[in-house]
């Protein structure tokens, strides 16, 4: 068996040999191509390294399970020998980055989800271009990415080559880490074992002596072994995201440690000796259980990354101002009430969040962060901001939402580098006209708060490009606002105009337009001039009527109409050939005509609440058609569903909840696309057969209807996720089955139903069979429809008749079966044929049956 590895592990070694031979043939000039695209951020060795041999796939299969063994058969990909995105970048390039990625997300328009700060599951860094180019051009150096490949064990064979030194393993199913296993990999330099199942780390970990990058995040560690700290090279070290309650003992020994990342655990308590880490510079303790800013941070000399976002700590230090190098400091989500001045002594600050705290009032001494150029104070208990905030010149983004700010700094104005300031959710009641100033802005949002106006100097803020006033008090569109030629994004909703100027119509360059919830009576014409614009919310206002010129917005794909005064159906909006999504609730409108076919790219309809008499077929034409939502909450209530239905084949989401629907189309089977059916609070008794066809069918409400079974078969619905039948006088399974909203306890009664239903049919079939008469026998043939045939005749002198009765009753249940009918169905139209016939003796003993039966606990 050793002879068979050391062959196997040979021939690799060939194979691996044979194709570094073949790379060093390239032409000098396709070399020379290929560098070049390395030099431009794309990998330089995912282009160059061929792939793996067909021959190489024989060494995986140990360590896969069956099914993902032929998948990467039938793929023929089985790893990626390449040094692409999923690399861990070197500390050297992440302080160079520290402003560079603030400056490249402030000139994305989509600035907005940078400004709500998210851990990242993924704490780890890239490769830096230069070290990226380096380790290409390195021959003896490879990387190993057998990422999400249904490894359950580490992959010896693979790894015996001498020269892998960048090994990728993460989303497999490795569960432990053996010594003779590590003794292959002795000369790793980056290994990463992200989302597998490891419990713990070795103590023979300290093999991988050359060891710099240990990325072993969202496992199921609850122990680092103490001789984790003879990983002398170590630089990375990532640990985010397991069980870890104890700092890892000894870690200190680690001197040349640069990151260190133990996010998303348990720990309590920092040790002093962390601060013997002297070249850390990135810190990452956010979301564990710290109750106290731990001093030992304090005294980290090269430390310029601090996160502690989402723990408990309620103040600073004295000592934080030790931490002369620090630059990026995270402490949102934390339960401070006050920040220690001595805070503010860190001169080199640039990035700091303080969001989700208690905190009440910031220091006049933030004017020493003469280089901050992010600010984060959302969600406190803040009054007023310190005039000396002016002094901070490099600010470039301030957000203060939800707070009980009622004005802005007057000298708010001095910050001639912001480029975004978000003030929603406050007690401002006006925008001084000095926000003219501010003429480098990109966003600006101030929502929720008093405004009754917008200045008109505003318009000499010519670089913004989205501004958000929703919900205020503003009566007039501000004019100023049409003299931007930035501006694409627009929010006025929930506000008091009634009028929108003919100014409008020269911002063509509008993408996004909301005007939900005002006092419009009018759907303007100049509206209409925004041929760039892409959504528009016009709903909660009085309009009734669109005009013909819509069909001038070629770039329309979402239409809010809702809650308005429209009667009849716009038919102006079929014109609008790209539009997507049309929402036209709660309104008045009693058919849809058939000129909404001209829809061609529809995908989302919502017509809730409205007057419709009967459901309207004519959207059953809609083959574009994803999701309808035709729920009657506030509407005249629909009856039926037509079977035309599934004539929307591209159907995935269907809401026709709240109406008077007594039954669902027998052919709703053929909705393959079906995901979530929302039909609560109607009156449907049943379900048909097809129903158990929707196999992707995830979300399903029937609650609110007049359900008493659920067919036995319900197990087809093998994708269902989220269900609901409450408010149903269902007796199968019963209403206390039914209530944990767990379709397999659901499946599990019904199954155990099933078997008690045949047996006790089988003792009725029995008990027939000995009582009844030749006379009601052929009687009950009549009334069950059951065929007498010639064999029975000719046997009927040869044998008895509670045999002959068995054997028609055994017939007659088949084929029943065959037609789909319950086991309940059939003793149900057994007990009715009986009653006809007068057969009572017999009724009179099946009775006291189910009255034993029924006295047995199920």
């Amino acid at each position: 068996m050793t002879s068979e590895k050391e062959d196997t592990s040979e021939e690799l070694a060939d194979t691996i040999h044979q194709n570094r031979e073949d790379y060093r043939t390239e032409s000098v000039e396709e070399t020379t191509n290929l560098i070049k695209k390395a030099s431009s951020g794309k990998s330089f060795s995912q282009t160059f390294i061929k792939q793996p041999r067909k021959d190489t796939l024989d060494l995986i299969a140990p360590y896969l399970s069956k099914s993902k063994s032929e998948e990467l058969w039938k793929t023929h990909q089985f790893s990626e020998i390449s040094t692409g995105k999923d690399s861990l970048q070197p500390i050297e390039t992440l302080q160079k980055q520290s402003l560079s990625k603030t400056e490249m997300v402030l000139e994305n328009l989509f600035f907005t989800d940078f400004l709500s700060h998210e851990p990242s599951e993924e704490t780890s860094p890239f490769f830096s271009e230069k070290s990226q180019r380096r380790l290409d051009l390195e021959s003896n150096d490879f990387t190993v990415n057998l990422k999400a490949k249904g490894l359950k064990e580490f992959p010896r064979d693979i790894l015996k080559i001498k020269f892998v030194k960048y090994l990728y393993l993460d989303k497999n199913q490795i569960k432990s880490l053996k010594r003779e296993e590590l003794f292959d990999v002795i000369g790793l330099e980056v290994l990463s074992l992200q989302e597998n199942g490891l419990l713990s780390l070795p103590p023979d970990i300290q093999l991988l002596h050359k060891l710099r990058i240990l990325n072993v995040s969202c496992n199921q560690i609850s122990h680092i072994p103490k001789e984790i700290s003879q990983l002398k090279n170590i630089r990375e070290l990532f640990l985010n995201d397991n069980l870890i309650a104890n700092f890892p003992s000894d870690l200190e020994n680690l001197g040349n440690l640069e990151i260190l990342s133990l996010a998303k655990n348990k720990l309590r308590h920092i040790p002093d000796t962390l601060s013997s880490l002297k070249n850390l510079k990135i810190l990452n303790l956010e979301y564990n259980q710290l109750t106290i800013f731990p001093k030992a941070l304090c005294f980290l000399p090269k430390l310029f990354s601090l996160s502690l976002t989402g723990n408990l700590i309620s103040s600073l230090p004295k000592e934080v101002k030790e931490l002369k190098t620090l630059e990026k400091l995270l402490l949102d989500h934390n339960a401070l009430t006050f920040l220690a001045v001595e805070m503010f002594q860190l001169l080199k600050m640039k990035e700091l969040y303080l969001s989700f705290n208690k905190l009440e009032v910031i220091s006049h001494k933030i004017e020493n962060f003469r280089d901050l150029r992010i600010l984060k104070l959302d969600e406190n208990l803040l009054k007023e901001i310190p005039e000396k905030i002016s002094h901070c010149v490099m600010l470039e983004c301030f957000s203060l939402t939800g707070n009980k700010l009622t004005e802005l700094p007057k000298n708010i104005y001095k910050l001639k580098n912001l480029k975004i300031l978000h003030v929603n959710r406050n007690n401002i009641m006006r925008l001084t006209n000095d926000i003219s100033y501010l003429n480098n802005m990109f966003s600006i949002e101030i929502s929720s708060n008093g405004i009754t106006d917008v200045p008109i100097e505003i318009k000499n803020c010519r670089k913004i490009t989205r501004v958000d006033v929703s919900y205020n008090k503003i009566t007039y569109f501000p004019v100023g606002l049409c003299a931007l030629d930035s501006l694409y994004y627009l929010n006025f909703n929930g506000n008091y105009i009634s009028e929108i100027p003919v100014d409008i119509s020269f911002s063509k360059q509008l993408l996004h337009l909301e005007f939900n919830g005002n006092k419009l009576t009018l759907f303007y014409e100049h509206l209409c001039s925004l041929i760039n614009l892409e959504y528009m919310d016009l709903g909660k206002n009085q309009i009734s009527k669109v005009p013909p010129s819509i069909s001038n917005m070629v770039s329309l794909s979402v239409l809010i109409l809702c809650s308005n005064k429209f009667e009849t159906f716009p038919i102006e909006v079929c014109t609008l050939k790209n539009l997507q999504v049309l929402d036209l609730s709660e309104n008045q409108i009693q058919k849809i005509p058939s000129d909404i076919c001209s829809l061609k790219g529809i995908q989302k309809l919502n017509f809730s609440s409205n007057q419709f008499k009967t459901f309207p077929v004519e959207l059953c034409k809609l083959q574009t058609l994803k999701e309808l939502n035709i729920s009657q909450i506030n509407g005249k209530k629909l009856t039926r569903i037509p079977e035309e239905l599934p004539n929307m084949t591209q159907l995935s989401r269907l809401d026709i909840s709240n109406n008077a629907i007594r039954e669902i189309p027998k052919n709703i089977g053929e909705l393959r696309s079906l995901v979530s059916l929302n039909a609560c609070n109607n009156q449907i008794s049943h379900l048909p057969p097809s129903f158990l066809s929707l196999n992707v069918l995830q979300q399903l409400n029937l609650s609110g209807n007049n359900l008493t079974v659920l067919p036995s078969d319900i197990y087809n619905l093998s994708s269902l996720k989220e269900i609901n039948f409450d408010d149903n006088p269902l007796s199968r399974p019963p209403v206390e089955i039914c209530k944990g909203k767990q379709l397999g306890t659901i499946v599990h009664y019904l199954h155990r139903a099933d078997e008690r239903d045949e047996k006790i049919l089988e003792k009725i079939f029995r008990i027939v069979a000995n009582s009844i008469t030749e006379t009601n026998f052929e009687f009950l043939c009549h009334k069950l429809k059951l065929a007498m045939l010639e064999s029975d005749m000719s046997t009927k002198s040869t044998t008895s008749l509670n045999e002959r009765v068995y054997q028609a009753l055994t017939r007659w249940k088949t084929e029943r079966n065959n037609l789909s009918i319950t086991t309940a169905a059939l003793k149900d139209q057994l007990l009715r044929a009986l009653t006809m016939i007068g057969a009572y003796e017999i009724m009179d003993k099946i009775t006291a049956l189910q009255l034993f039966t029924s006295a047995i606990k199920f």
